[in-house]
């Protein structure tokens, strides 16, 4: 049959369950990709090779092959704590540690069947919007491999879109799930935070971090996320509540109908008060978008949301707030590489040393800014006054949704830029995340779908709804890729012929 690497996760469910093929075909033909292909682009930090064909053969003995999503490959972002598998969160102070059990998502996961391909790489512990932030090597973008695939989960985008996994999963603190989605033309949803388990997830904020699924179609993005999603005890901030019927959403979009849908274009984020920093092309894909949900019947408005603006400063104050705190865990003493154990230090001197040794640059920027800002005497200054701008970012969506059912802006304000083009401008690393941030802060639901090329690179367009109404991501997402055609990710397929 066709390589079975560019088929999306519905044609191999079905190709499985017909017995055109089997789960050990499926998983080796991606691992001959993985390596042929990830020496160059970088993906993966560890592949599970011998485990994956084992996993494989096994569900083929019990004939569960295109049940559900048993017999389907996966990749993990290596910040999913996976047992015996080593992860490191793209750091170095994580190096060689192999977990003794498994996040909550990892084990939903294999519960379901899918085959486990590897961990994704990643910049470090998260902070990153290029994957030019992980210790271990620089991820490239398959659509330019001298561009970069989006961060922080830029090793589950460049897997996906270069056919080294079918689909992955990713997380998301303020765009690290949306934006590399959006720069290497793939599906990616951030669901409502809590709507997904944190369990085993490696933090860096926790009242932001949310896990994710990132795929080549809408569909495969919703299979993966209903797989993952659910209450989950063992994390105190799951929302106890059902699954969402996204993949139902999905279907119904496809469908192209729009009607009766509200639809408001976020007049700060790509709208017509949308400020600097935007290519003049990804405005051109947004504006062609909102036509074509025009054109399926919705009723496109312009909505004001004057707080959005001030997201980019309020985030880069909590978010290293919180990681300042999170990140005291890594010292040197229970997990990972240990500095300077010789004998002749204090403990105190050996976890600084692991610590200098351990942590990156930008890890390091985050932490001192974070505990900057929540310093005796800065701390209402700085940090209390960015949850007051969160605040005020939540009260800007609950308004908007009194008007309308769904928000749409670009997801990223630009295309991938060039490796190495940024990483002396911290600044302009951040600006990346302009659109993203708001949903973050709000812990409202949010996803990217590809809407066209600029300059022969991917643009994605964003829908953000209300909590727990990630269902109406999904409908928008799969009208647009319905009225597109066929996924972006089939161009990188004609290139390739």
């Amino acid at each position: 049959m066709s390589d079975l690497t560019a088929l999306p996760v519905t044609e191999l469910q079905a190709a499985l369950a017909s017995g055109e093929t089997s789960a050990v075909e499926v998983t080796r033909a991606h691992l001959d990709r993985i390596a042929t292909e990830d020496g160059d682009l970088g993906a993966y930090l560890h592949v599970t090779a011998d485990a994956a064909l084992q996993r494989a053969g096994e569900i083929d003995a019990a004939g569960t092959a295109g049940t559900g999503l048993a017999g389907i490959p996966v990749a993990l972002k290596d910040v999913f704590v996976t047992e015996g598998v080593p992860t490191t969160s793209g750091s170095r102070i994580l190096e060689g540690w192999r977990p003794p059990y498994s996040a909550t998502v990892a084990s939903r996961l294999h519960d379901a069947g899918t085959v486990l391909l590897g961990k994704t790489n990643m910049d470090e512990f998260a902070m990153g919007s290029s994957t030019e932030n992980s210790a271990y090597r620089v991820t490239r973008n398959p659509w330019d491999r001298d561009r970069i695939p989006g961060g922080s989960s830029g090793g589950s985008s460049a897997a996906v879109a270069g056919r080294l996994a079918p689909f992955a999963l990713g997380t998301d603190t303020g765009g690290s799930i949306r934006q590399p989605a959006a720069v290497t033309g793939l599906v990616g949803h951030k669901p409502t935070y809590g709507s997904v388990s944190r369990y085993g997830l490696i933090a860096f904020s926790s009242s932001l971090d949310q896990a994710g699924p990132m795929a080549r179609t809408v569909m495969d993005a919703a299979l993966l996320h209903e797989a993952i999603g659910g209450h989950d005890p063992r994390d105190s901030t799951s929302i106890d509540t059902r699954v969402l019927a996204v993949v139902e959403a999905a279907r119904r979009g496809a469908g192209g109908d729009l009607s009766g849908l509200r639809v408001g274009v976020v007049r700060e984020l790509g709208g017509e008060g949308a400020g600097e920093g935007y290519d003049t092309g990804v405005l051109e894909r947004f504006a062609e978008a909102v036509a074509l949900l025009e054109a399926a019947g919705a009723d496109v408005r312009e909505v004001s949301c004057p707080a959005f603006d001030l997201a980019l400063p309020a985030y880069y104050l909590i978010a290293p707030s919180e990681a300042s705190s999170n990140l005291a865990r890594f010292e040197g003493m229970r997990f990972g590489i240990r500095v300077g154990d010789d004998g002749s230090r204090d403990i105190d001197e050996v976890m600084a040393l692991t610590r200098e040794q351990g942590f990156g640059p930008e890890v390091k920027r985050r932490i001192i800014l974070g505990t900057y800002a929540l310093s005796a005497g800065y701390y209402d200054a700085y940090y209390g006054q960015a949850q007051k701008v969160r605040t005020l970012i939540s009260r800007d969506f609950s308004a908007a949704f009194d008007g309308v059912d769904v928000l749409v802006s670009p997801t990223s304000p630009t295309v991938a830029w060039p490796i190495g083009a940024r990483v002396d401008d911290p600044l302009a690393m951040y600006a990346a995340d302009l659109c993203t941030l708001p949903a973050s802060l709000a812990g409202v639901p949010a996803i990217s779908v590809p809407c066209g090329l600029s300059e022969g690179l991917p643009v994605g367009l964003q829908v953000m709804a209300p909590a727990l109404a990630d269902d109406r991501c999904y409908r928008v997402a799969a009208a647009v890729e319905a009225a597109l055609g066929a996924p972006l990710t089939d161009r990188l397929l004609e290139r390739a012929a």
